[in-house]
């Protein structure tokens, strides 16, 4: 009996730790956007008008809770917390809550980008987006409470061989809290219970790294199950973790994945340094795990986010077009990982403000008439080369990466079961090749080029022959770098 006990509660753990690991995509919808700093009214529009209709799974949102509101309004106050009330300049709890039950009711999942590692830095007369005030100097902050004792002592955390200075100091300043705390603990659970009674289905939690694996398995241990007027019974919330390992430091990834997916930072180095010239496209024929990468389960991918866009040169963004979308395309055309898309505002500086009117408040995206943004916005996301990779990515799922070739250089090529093909060039010369696509003898719209609209191609026509080969053509100095086809692109 007692060794059944044991077992059954193995069991019950295993179970838990794997569905933390659920992104729990409705049905025809698959990958992750994040709209950043963007106003809950304008997110809920766009996954009604957009994301829903082109398959997107979900969208990562800005934190909710309430911040510091900072001189010009940097993009970084958003990461300063004050307290865990829902005011911010993206909206009202209200607002907040109508945007996550709409995009719930379209089938798009909503994921919060979560602050507890730490609250606010240094103030003078700190005052919140929600009228909070705090004496951030004597590490009080009434509107939640904390007070000093529930804070780790100040240092400065800048020794990365040594876990203890990355987790129990303050990163860049900002007051480091003690998670081993049962008061602490408590107010961060309700916290996050409180968006997950709201229907959100889960979390991206800020500073991972920097907070001891104990005691988030803890915190993660007393959320609540997902709200079952939008998820099965039973169903967790899903946790990614941002640990920033590129390796050589004392905190590793792996400390991490076994209870919550881990954002994998070297996927984007490692596909920019091949699209920038660094590395050879031919050695991704094993790309994923074997390349020092976490379990394909256990990692969300990007290419950039709203940290690397701005902190890392060699990181490919929207700035690079053409190769940003030839690695968008082969992140969201490769089952590795759970993919994420990021969405960005227009910047030219690292503190540079979101699109925001002469009082501070966030100017909502201006949609043009070719599905495009303005007012600031890049809307990579709304990039025909990027949602109809979203399309490919749903319409190959729970396919493998098979018959793969390449040049020996850069040129490759692979299908995805026989429900989809794709070719990247990132060669200084043109492909011309007759390369087997796996796909039915017929004619595809190429989604990169154009769409399929009245049973007619936008853009390129591949013609798949009754060998399953085709003749694709990639010239080096055309817009695009990549040819994709899927069964759902395919003429009658």
């Amino acid at each position: 009996m007692c060794k059944m006990q044991r077992l059954l509660c193995a069991l019950a753990i295993l179970s838990t730790v794997v569905a933390q690991k659920d992104p729990h995509y409705a049905p025809g919808h698959d990958g992750m956007v994040h709209l950043f700093e963007w106003k809950w009214n304008d997110i809920a529009d766009e996954c009604e008008r957009f994301l829903s209709p082109m398959g997107f799974g979900g969208v990562q949102v800005s934190p909710i809770q309430e911040n510091v509101a900072i001189g010009n309004r940097p993009w970084w106050e958003r990461y300063q917390p004050i307290s865990y009330k829902w005011h911010t300049r993206s909206g009202t709890p209200q607002e907040f809550e109508n945007m996550v039950r709409r995009c719930n009711n379209v089938g798009v999942r909503i994921y919060v980008d979560v602050v507890f590692n730490h609250m606010s830095g240094n103030w003078n007369n700190a005052r919140g987006t929600g009228g909070s005030t705090a004496n951030t100097y004597d590490f009080s902050y009434p509107a939640v409470p904390y007070s000093r004792t529930d804070f780790h002592s100040p240092c400065e955390a800048k020794n990365y061989q040594d876990p203890g200075n990355v987790r129990n100091c303050e990163l860049v300043g900002l007051h480091d809290l003690d998670q081993s705390k049962e008061w602490v603990r408590g107010k961060i659970v309700d916290f996050l219970n409180g968006a997950i009674d709201a229907g959100v289905a889960g979390f991206r939690v800020d500073a991972a790294k920097h907070m001891w694996p104990a005691d988030l398995k803890v915190i993660y241990s007393r959320l609540k199950n997902l709200n079952s007027q939008y998820f099965p019974q039973g169903a967790r919330p899903f946790i990614t973790q941002e640990v920033i390992d590129y390796g050589g430091e004392a905190v590793s990834k792996y400390e991490y994945n076994s209870f919550g997916t881990v954002t994998e930072f070297r996927y984007g180095m490692e596909v920019s340094n091949a699209l920038n010239g660094r590395n050879q496209l031919k050695w991704f024929v094993n790309w994923g795990e074997k390349w020092g990468l976490l379990p394909s389960g256990d990692a969300l991918v990007f290419i950039d986010n709203h940290d690397t866009q701005r902190g890392n040169a060699n990181i490919l963004t929207y700035k690079s077009s053409k190769k940003y979308k030839m690695a968008v395309a082969l992140m969201l055309g490769h089952p590795y990982g759970i993919p994420r898309i990021m969405s960005s505002y227009y910047f030219d500086h690292f503190d540079a403000t979101p699109p925001q009117d002469s009082s501070g408040n966030l100017k909502s995206p201006m949609i043009n008439s070719d599905n495009t943004c303005g007012n600031g916005f890049v809307c990579e996301h709304r990039w025909r080369q990027i949602y109809n990779m979203v399309r490919f990515r749903n319409a190959v799922k729970n396919t493998g990466v098979n018959n793969w070739w390449d040049n020996g250089n850069n040129q490759i090529a692979f299908c995805r079961g026989n429900a989809g093909f794709i070719a990247i060039n990132n060669d200084g010369y043109d492909l011309r090749q007759t390369l087997h696509t796996c796909l039915e003898p017929g004619r595809y719209c190429d989604v990169i080029s154009g769409n399929l609209e009245n049973n007619r191609c936008t853009g390129k026509v591949v013609t798949v022959d009754q060998n399953r080969n085709a003749y694709i053509e990639i010239p080096n100095n055309q817009d695009d770098g990549v040819v994709a086809i899927h069964t759902q692109a395919k003429l009658n």
